[in-house]
């Protein structure tokens, strides 16, 4: 099997499509663009398999990093958030931040190939600073956004006077040349990044180590040439280009651009949103946005509606500041980060404070750190003052943000325990406020047979969604779903419906090399598990080669 279509195989659940006749799931977060072209799958799914590969000290690791792989750091999903803290560092001169070059700043790099590499945090340094792993996800959209619609929210000097003055970080993309225009920043906590590209050859070069085309030269540990001219065993840059020739950082650059933007369920329409609103939290995490339509974006980028809930813009935070000067934004001041996905997200805040415990807990500890200071501490003050049903509809609302259509028990699966839950709602009405709206995927108001019939496509782990074992032309999940076909035990399989044989994927009463094929390309997932292990593997086809044949 050739590299492209192992790494095909290797992401092929994300490269699912739920297209149905009247209505089209969201893809999960996690899941690349829809309308990506063939090449830009393979793109996707190749640089998916890059992003996952930890580097070896012969592939450019080091001498001094802090993690071994883009997938360290980027794990809730792939590409998506993590609890991976870096620490920076520096000095603290008359209230003003200053690197310490010369010692190895700001970023302390805190492993190393050997011991005698790693860096520590000089005795010099007496600012030190936590930041937790931010999302890459949607990087391509969120790129694709025009630095004039960005720039066109700033409030520098608060005209309006609402307490947000929010401003632009004009950076210059390390891939420009000369004479090229300063880019509006929109990655990184301190929105120091302005493209993809950007972010992949500083993330490979200080997280790493992999010196690259961008970021050519190592940093010494500690500043310590003699060290590093002693410790780095690989010529730099490290990044070479593979046999179509693109290197590292255009395959991981190639994932991150392709993934897609998380889901949000229900779409629109609740109560807390509103509330979000009223408090003042959308002057910053603004809802919705339009990517650009420029000349040679791809058509999967090209002017589409996103909802990040960011403006991208820097804002003094007062004192949930770091204390760390990056570029133009100052010790106070972060980038708003986008809440998509936020359901998932834990920890919570740049450093990590809001973590553990349940969902509601974490927010909670998020908003009310945005006071007493800075440009959040109104809304905090409005959110604590709120009554406990508004704060729980708000709460909601947030929760809605990641949570994949159907997901009721959201545990991001979609699985029986949420067919079951599906069906205590067949015929119920379902406002964007109660629960039932996880299964209304129209939002029409009502759950029906529409929305069951989207199930079937969104069911994961189950060995035959589309299933007509009495031959009506509809699936046996929907009959189940609508009551014409009995399943006492609750196992989405009819009452009177044959059981299937162990490897018969396709339940037509013979194991054969369509089966195979089921197994083959779910290999490394769970879609072919069976035996109960939660990933197919070798002993896998070896249960299914042995029960080869018919099993009527």
């Amino acid at each position: 099997m050739s590299i492209l279509r192992l790494s095909i195989a290797c992401v092929a659940p994300l490269l699912s499509t739920f297209a149905l006749a009247d209505v089209t799931l969201q893809p999960k977060a996690g899941a690349p663009l829809a309308g990506l072209s063939l090449s830009q799958q393979e793109a996707f799914a190749i640089g998916a398999l890059s992003y996952q590969t930890p580097l070896t000290i012969a592939t450019g690791l080091g001498p001094a990093f802090n993690k071994g792989g883009c997938m360290s750091c980027h794990a809730n999903p792939l590409g998506g958030w993590g609890a991976i803290a870096v620490t920076r560092f520096g000095m603290d001169e008359k209230g003003e931040f200053v690197d310490i070059p010369e010692l190895g700043g700001s970023l302390l790099q805190a492993e190393a190939i050997s011991q005698a590499c790693r860096e520590i945090i000089p005795p010099e340094a007496t600012v030190t600073a936590t930041r937790i792993t931010n999302s890459s996800m949607a990087f391509g959209l969120i790129e694709a956004i025009p630095d004039a619609s960005i720039s066109a929210h700033e409030d520098p000097s608060d005209s309006n006077l609402d307490g947000i003055s929010g401003r632009v970080h004009w950076v210059l993309p390390l891939e420009a040349t000369a004479g090229s225009p300063l880019r509006a920043g929109r990655f990184g906590w301190k929105a120091q990044v302005a493209t993809v590209l950007t972010f992949s050859g500083d993330a490979s070069r200080n997280e790493m180590g992999l010196t690259n085309r961008l970021v050519p030269t190592e940093t010494a540990p500690n500043g310590d040439e003699v060290l590093l001219s002693q410790c780095d065993t690989v010529a730099d840059p490290e990044d070479f280009a593979d046999i179509n020739g693109k290197h590292f950082i255009d395959r991981v650059t190639d994932f991150q651009r392709y993934l897609g933007p998380p889901p949000q369920t229900p779409k629109t329409g609740m109560a807390g949103e509103v509330i979000f609103n009223a408090i003042g939290c959308a002057s910053c995490h603004i809802a919705s946005w339009t990517t650009g339509k420029a000349k040679g974006l791809e058509t999967a980028l090209r002017n589409k509606v996103i909802r990040p809930y960011s403006d991208f813009l820097l804002h003094d935070m007062g004192t949930l500041g770091d204390g760390v000067q990056q570029g133009d934004a100052t010790e106070q001041e972060f980038r708003t980060p986008t809440l998509w996905n936020l359901r998932t997200r834990d920890p919570m805040l740049h450093n990590g404070t809001a973590a553990g415990g349940l969902f509601a807990d974490r927010v909670t500890t998020a908003i009310n750190a945005h006071g007493p200071f800075g440009e959040g501490a109104g809304s905090a003050q409005a959110f604590a003052e709120l009554a406990a049903g508004d704060k729980n509809a708000l709460i909601a609302f947030l929760d809605s943000l990641g949570r994949a259509e159907f997901d009721f028990d959201g545990d991001g699966v979609r699985d029986l325990e949420d067919f079951t839950a599906l069906r205590g709602y067949a015929g119920a009405a379902a406002t964007p406020n109660t629960h039932s709206a996880i299964g209304d995927i129209d939002q029409n108001g009502i759950v029906n047979t529409i929305d069951a019939n989207a199930f079937v496509q969104a069911i994961e782990n189950f060995e035959d969604p589309a299933r007509d074992c009495n031959g009506n032309g509809i699936a046996d999940l929907v009959d189940i779903f609508s009551g014409t076909m009995p399943d006492a035990d609750g196992d989405g399989r009819g009452d009177n419906c044959p059981s299937p044989c162990i490897g018969d994927f396709n339940l037509d009463g013979t194991v054969d090399a369509s089966d195979i094929a089921t197994l083959l390309n779910a290999w490394g997932s769970a879609g072919g598990d069976l035996n109960a292990d939660a990933t197919t593997d070798a002993s896998d086809l070896a249960i299914l080669l042995n029960g080869w044949g018919s099993c009527k």
